[in-house]
């Protein structure tokens, strides 16, 4: 079974998501758009079934704020778990701001 470290997180924009990669195969992704006034609008969390729980979800999701951030931009939580996340995480509130 593979660890959470072993996951690569790349940026897909051809398909306007975040891909969460583990030997190549993608096992999970965070959709986005971007929003009129330039945030990243994170639209959809998901992680395959049998990653759920193992603590794949929090690297995805932290690999993209830490992208959005490192690029200079903001983002909007338009997923419950993209939501919840940044809640329990205020090391990211600077990224959600108005």
């Amino acid at each position: 079974m593979p660890e959470p470290a072993d996951a690569d997180v790349v940026r897909n924009p051809a398909l306007s998501r975040w891909e969460l990669r583990i030997d190549g195969e993608v096992r999970g992704l965070v959709d986005y758009r971007v929003e009129p006034d330039g945030r990243v609008a994170l639209t959809h969390t998901e992680v395959d079934h049998a990653l759920r729980g193992k603590g794949f979800s929090p690297v995805l999701v932290s690999r993209v704020l830490d992208d959005v951030r490192a690029d200079g931009q903001r983002a909007v939580a338009r997923c419950r778990y993209v939501k919840d996340f940044a809640k329990e995480h205020p090391e990211y509130a600077d990224l959600f701001a108005s």
